[in-house]
């Protein structure tokens, strides 16, 4: 526990040192417990979710980094590798492929990569996962655009 805390605090400081560095995304460490994070990444411009903006909720492992964090979407999302309801993502990186290499910053970018280029074969969303492998495109891309409209973007007035 005592390497995953200093591997983490090492996290924090960069996260703070280069803040301006990566402005599509903000992690913010609990003050109170350093297992747990909070993102909030922006929408890939030219996709759906261009505009948005998307928290991310990290439950960090004691064994970290041998062990990926637990990561998953509070802001609803309509996306084939996201669960509607739960948030849960789909993503390599976060069970199977996971190396100590990654970071929760590197995290925050496949996930965004994820946003950009969705897998429609592995659906945890399956009304989006049909959309896309039937070809209907449009409709994909509407569904998901209304749905960033309503949950990710700042309220105008």
């Amino acid at each position: 526990m005592q390497a995953s805390r200093a591997r983490l605090f090492k996290e924090y400081k960069e996260v703070q040192r280069e803040k301006a560095a990566d402005p599509d995304i903000q992690l913010v460490c609990d003050d109170s417990n350093i297992f747990k994070w909070t993102a909030l990444i922006k929408g890939p411009s030219e996709t759906p979710y261009e505009g948005g903006v998307f928290q991310l909720a990290f439950a960090i492992p004691e064994q970290y980094p041998l062990l990926p964090p637990q990561v998953r979407f509070l802001t609803k999302i309509f996306h084939p590798n996201v669960h509607f309801k739960t948030g849960e993502i789909c993503l390599d990186i976060l069970k199977n492929a996971w190396s100590p290499a990654w970071t929760l910053q590197s995290v925050c970018r496949a996930i965004i990569a994820l946003m950009a280029h969705p897998e429609p074969d592995s659906p945890l969303n399956c009304d989006s996962g049909n959309l896309l492998r039937s070809g209907d495109i449009r409709g994909y891309r509407s569904m998901a655009r209304m749905y960033t409209r309503l949950a990710a973007m700042p309220k105008k007035g």
